[in-house]
């Protein structure tokens, strides 16, 4: 496969404690990932590692095929990580300009980024009068100079309204099948997460916990039958054969079983005399499986 991103045993530590541990991704080209992981899980170390920020204690990282911060790579990444550094006595268009003459970028470079991010209206104000939202898609913009091969994007629809968000997740969508641009996506909002990557990496406590596709993140594992029936107790009682998870829930049973049992659980529960009101598939969205999977760990 080929891969924009790949670390092998990747660690960080910060005096005893260890903030990236043993890390081994994968990333592949043209793709969006999304990076996950609940506060100090060690996602913005990870970032840092892989932009050559800051220097590993153990492993390698490799990015588009250099060594972490090789000046070559670093010239096909952008990147927003936390809050955009902006200058807010200069115009939008000017903080633009600034990164476009320093990496020596065509003239119109600025305004093909402004229109990507909605901002040519506003390109003329000072940063001071932007909001959050349009100091967020500004540094978006600035990430997106140069056309990267690589875009790393922490929490990009931070402080957006609704529409912007929207138009934000249509943009990072976009991307990878227009410009061949793989997107590395760090977020906390899980449903964003969930409506525009294919793929996920989850760590917790600087270790992996999952890497692969948003759908096969615990599906067989996390998916429930939720049944309705007139006496819950004898119901309990004759699914325990099956030897499944069963919990009950505000006089609902709900089994960790895939739906292909449901015709098997529905006969088994008429055969033992229960009146059967429903029996519905439910899959966990992805924030219930993310939970979950943070408890094992």
């Amino acid at each position: 496969m080929d891969f924009a991103i790949s670390t092998s045993g990747l660690t960080k530590r910060y005096g005893s404690q260890v903030v990236v541990d043993q890390l081994d991704l994968g990333v592949q080209t043209r793709t969006i990932t999304g990076f996950l992981g609940p506060n100090g899980a060690g996602k913005t170390t990870t970032i840092s590692l892989l932009l050559g920020l800051t220097k590993p204690d153990a492993g390698r990282a490799e990015v588009l095929g250099y060594e972490a911060g090789h000046p070559a790579a670093l010239a096909r990444i952008g990147a927003l990580v936390e809050s955009p550094s902006l200058y807010d006595h200069l115009t939008g268009r000017e903080n633009l300009e600034i990164t476009r003459i320093l990496r020596g970028l065509p003239l119109t470079e600025v305004d093909r980024v402004l229109g990507q991010v909605d901002l040519i209206r506003d390109a003329r104000r000072p940063v001071r009068e932007y909001s959050l939202g349009m100091r967020q898609r500004l540094g978006v913009a600035l990430a997106l100079l140069g056309s990267p091969q690589l875009l790393i994007l922490d929490e990009p629809t931070n402080g957006l309204d609704p529409a912007g968000i929207q138009d934000m997740r249509n943009l990072i969508r976009s991307l990878p099948e227009e410009t061949g641009t793989t997107i590395f996506l760090s977020s906390h909002l899980l449903a964003e997460i969930e409506q525009v990557a294919q793929d996920l990496v989850i760590i917790h406590k600087g270790r992996l916990r999952y890497q692969g596709s948003c759908q096969g993140l615990g599906t067989a594992e996390n998916e429930e039958l939720i049944v309705c029936v007139d006496n819950p107790t004898q119901a309990l009682a004759a699914l325990d054969r099956f030897h499944f998870p069963l919990r009950e829930v505000e006089g609902r049973i709900r089994i960790r079983a895939p739906r292909e049992e449901a015709p098997t659980i529905a006969a088994c529960l008429v055969e033992e005399g229960c009146a059967l009101f429903e029996l519905t598939p439910c899959k966990a969205n992805l924030e219930a499986r993310f939970l979950a999977l943070l408890e094992e760990a």
